[in-house]
Order: structure tokens, then C-alpha cells, then sequence
């Protein structure tokens, strides 16, 4: 994927930043932290990586005595990740760095973690491959994203939108993540549908 692609997509994340939480306030109160609380309450090992962490909404989910590193491409939403984990005895480190090209050696977490972050990846697949690199082999790597719908007729009104919705706000809504995992190379164990006619899926998947 092109460096522009890259730019644009941590141009959209800085400028929707200071307001990222109350966009999202309604959705996160009466469903989104249900499902990552349950999300993360699947991680194994000591060395986690959350790859997309934002704001740190995922924080007050992170499993006691494991030490978990979130990076995010946009360093105005680690800013209010920092804000948010301020006066933590145990938070995260934090590192500004794109999804696509990891700074860390192979093998590095026992598991990784993204919630609603494959949708802006400029390159997933290339994201996903990252994160096959990063884990340990038979590691885990944990995904919550919403993706393009099974019906046919809703499925085509998501392409038709995906444009602009993309550009106003930065996800793609018509992502066919589960696929893409597997382009990957990443053996996936389990896909959970959490809303109506998978808008919203869990993916479990096993490094190689």
C-alpha cells in the first residue's frame, strides 16, 4: 500500500481524535464494551500487543499481570490514551507506529489484540501478516471488527458507501475480514457473529 494511503489514513485519526470517544459513546455504552470485555477475557501469556489502541478504550480490560504494549499510527489519539491511563499503577506501553510495519522482532507476544482497527488498515492483509510475524508461533491473535454484511442487498449499499464513509470518518465499512485473516496465513479457530447478520464478528486465530 502507498505511503499516501498511510498519511491519509493517520491525517483522519489525528483530525477525528478530540472527539473519537463521543462518536462512538452510544454504540460503546450498549454494546462495544461488552464485547471487548469478553474479547479479552481470551488472552493468554504474559506478552500481549494491541495493535490500534486509540484511546485506550480496551485499558480497563487489560488482564491483571500481563504486560501489554498498544501502538495506534495516529499520535493524537495516543495522546488521549496517555491521558486516559494516567495514574495507572500497571498501564501499557505505548508506542506511535503503523500497523503495517511492526517495529518489534519475530516472536515477540504470546498474543495480539485489535478491536475495530482492520477496517482502516490501508493494507490489511499486510497487517495481518505483521501480526502472524509478531506472535509466537501458535500464539493467538484476537479480533473484534464489523465487516461487510452477508446480505446481498445491504452488502452492496455498504460498497456504494464505503467511499465516502471512509473518508469522512477513516474505517472502511465493507471489509471481509475473516478472509483477509486467512490470506494472511493465519489458521483461524473460531468466528463468533455478534450483531444482526455479521455486522460485527470475533475472530480467533492461530499464529504459524
Amino acid at each position: 500500500m502507498s505511503h499516501d494511503a498511510t498519511a491519509e489514513t493517520k491525517a483522519t485519526y489525528d483530525r477525528i481524535a478530540p472527539i473519537y470517544d463521543l462518536m462512538e459513546a452510544v454504540v460503546e455504552r450498549f454494546a462495544f464494551r461488552h464485547w471487548r470485555k469478553a474479547l479479552w477475557s481470551l488472552v493468554d501469556g504474559e506478552r500481549v500487543l494491541e495493535v490500534g489502541i486509540g484511546t485506550g478504550k480496551n485499558v480497563p480490560y487489560h488482564p491483571a499481570g500481563v504486560q501489554v504494549t498498544g501502538v495506534d499510527i495516529s499520535d493524537r489519539m495516543l495522546k488521549r490514551a496517555v491521558e486516559r491511563t494516567q495514574g495507572l499503577e500497571a498501564g501499557p506501553d505505548l508506542a506511535l507506529m503503523d500497523a503495517e510495519r511492526l517495529g518489534f522482532p519475530d516472536a515477540a507476544f504470546d498474543t495480539a489484540v485489535a478491536t475495530f482497527v482492520f477496517c482502516s488498515v490501508p493494507d490489511p492483509v499486510q497487517g495481518l501478516q505483521e501480526l502472524d510475524r509478531v506472535v509466537k508461533p501458535g500464539g493467538r491473535v484476537i479480533l473484534l471488527e464489523h465487516v461487510r454484511v452477508s446480505v446481498s442487498v445491504v452488502g452492496k449499499m455498504m460498497d456504494l458507501l464505503d467511499p465516502l464513509v471512509q473518508r469522512l470518518v477513516g474505517p472502511h465499512i465493507n471489509r471481509r475480514t475473516e478472509e483477509n485473516v486467512r490470506k494472511a496465513g493465519l489458521a483461524v479457530e473460531q468466528v463468533q457473529e455478534l450483531a444482526v447478520d455479521g455486522l460485527v464478528k470475533r475472530i480467533v486465530a492461530c499464529s504459524n
